[in-house]
C-alpha cells in the first residue's frame, strides 16, 4: 500500500468512527497524549482523574470531552510531569494526520494557503468556543487562535500546542525546514522562553491579543502532497455532522471570556462587553441579574483567579501583574489583591 492509500485509509477510519457529538472538543485533539504523558514521566491515570476525562474517550478519535477539561489535562501534565513546555513539546511532535477530521481537512487541501483558509473555516466545528481568524498582512499572512470559554482561565499549554499543531501543517506542504516569520502568545513570558525561539526557529513575543503565527506568502502556493478534493469534501461533511449540538456556555460564561480577551487593553467597561456581544449595556445587565450575578463581580472573579496564577509564576514580576490584569497603577492591583486573599501580593508569593 502506497503513501497516499495509507493516508486515505486512515482518513476513512477518522471518518467511520461512532460519535454522538461534539461537546466541546473532540477527541482526535489528545492523540499520543497518554503516551506523550507517560514520556515525561508523568501519571496518566492521576492526571485524568483529577481532570474529569474518561480514558476510553482518548481513545475514540471522533468522541469529545468538555474544553474545560481538555485544557485541565494539559495544565495539570505539565504540573505534575514537572515539564514547564508540555503543551510546547506536545505540539512539536504533533502530526496533523493525527488530528482526525480536522487535520484531514487541511492535509487534503491543494495548497498550504487552502490548507490555512479550510482549517480556520472548520475549527469551529472542531473546537468549540474557540475564535480564530486568517488576517492578510500583505506580504505574509497571519493565523489567530484564542479560546474564548468563560470556565477557562489558565490555557496557556493549549496554545502552545495549536500553535504547533498549525506550524506541522504549513510543513507538510513546505517540508520540515519551514520556520514563520514570528510567533504570538497571549500569556506572559515563561522562565525559559528562548525554547519557544528554539522550538519554532523564529521570534517569539507574549502578552499579545492573540496566539498568532505569522507565515510568509511565498509559501502559500506550495501543494499539499496528499491533496484531494473528493476526500476534503468528505471530511468537512462529517466533522459539520458532529456538531448537531451546542456546547451552551451560560451568559456569564460569555462575558467572563470577553473580559480575559479585552484585559491586555485595560480595564474593559461593560458598554465595550456589551457591545462586543451584540447587546444593550442594559440587556445585558438585565440578563446577568437574571443569572444572579453583576458584570462587576464577574471583573472581579476573572482578574482573582487570573492573579492566584500569574503568582505562580516566580519569575513574573507583581508590576507586569497589573497591567495584565487591566489595572493602570501596581497600587490599585495591590488593593485588590489584598481584598481577595487577605495579604498583598508580595506575601503571598512568599507563602
Amino acid at each position: 500500500m502506497d503513501m497516499l492509500s495509507v493516508h486515505n485509509h486512515s482518513a476513512m477510519q477518522a471518518l467511520t468512527q461512532h460519535s454522538v457529538g461534539n461537546q466541546g472538543v473532540l477527541a482526535a485533539a489528545a492523540t499520543g497524549l497518554s503516551t506523550f504523558i507517560t514520556q515525561q514521566g508523568g501519571d496518566i491515570d492521576r492526571i485524568l482523574g483529577r481532570s474529569g476525562v474518561n480514558p476510553e474517550i482518548l481513545t475514540q478519535p471522533t468522541s469529545s470531552l468538555k474544553l474545560t477539561h481538555y485544557c485541565q489535562v494539559l495544565e495539570q501534565a505539565a504540573q505534575q510531569t514537572g515539564c514547564d513546555h508540555f503543551g510546547l513539546y506536545y505540539g512539536q511532535q504533533f502530526m496533523p494526520q493525527h488530528l482526525g477530521l480536522i487535520g484531514y481537512i487541511g492535509l487534503c487541501s491543494a495548497t498550504v494557503h487552502q490548507a490555512l483558509v479550510n482549517v480556520v473555516n472548520a475549527f469551529h466545528w472542531h473546537q468549540h468556543d474557540t475564535f480564530m481568524q486568517l488576517v492578510n498582512l500583505g506580504d505574509a499572512v497571519r493565523v489567530d487562535y484564542q479560546i474564548r470559554h468563560g470556565g477557562i482561565v489558565v490555557r496557556r499549554q493549549d496554545a502552545e500546542l495549536t500553535m504547533g499543531m498549525i506550524v506541522n501543517l504549513v510543513r507538510q506542504g513546505t517540508g520540515k525546514t519551514f520556520a514563520p516569520r514570528m510567533l504570538h502568545f497571549e500569556h506572559a513570558s515563561p522562565e525559559s522562553w528562548h525554547e519557544h525561539c528554539k522550538v519554532f526557529d523564529a521570534p517569539v513575543y507574549f502578552s499579545q491579543p492573540f496566539n498568532s503565527v505569522v507565515i510568509e506568502k511565498a509559501y502559500l502556493t506550495r501543494v499539499m502532497p496528499n491533496a484531494d478534493p473528493m476526500l476534503l469534501s468528505l471530511m468537512t461533511e462529517a466533522l459539520q455532522r458532529l456538531n448537531v449540538s451546542q456546547t451552551g456556555q451560560s451568559l456569564s460564561e460569555q462575558v467572563r471570556a470577553h473580559i480575559q480577551t479585552h484585559l491586555v487593553e485595560g480595564e474593559p467597561e461593560l458598554d465595550n462587553i456589551a457591545d462586543s456581544m451584540g447587546m444593550s449595556r442594559l440587556t445585558l445587565q438585565r440578563r446577568l441579574k437574571a443569572e444572579h450575578v453583576s458584570y462587576r463581580q464577574l471583573l472581579e472573579n476573572v482578574r482573582r483567579d487570573l492573579a492566584s496564577h500569574y503568582l505562580q509564576q516566580s519569575h513574573l514580576p507583581i508590576t507586569e501583574m497589573g497591567l495584565l490584569l487591566g489595572y493602570s497603577e501596581t497600587s490599585a492591583f495591590s488593593r485588590a489583591f489584598r481584598r481577595w486573599f487577605g495579604v498583598s501580593p508580595r506575601q503571598y508569593r512568599c507563602n
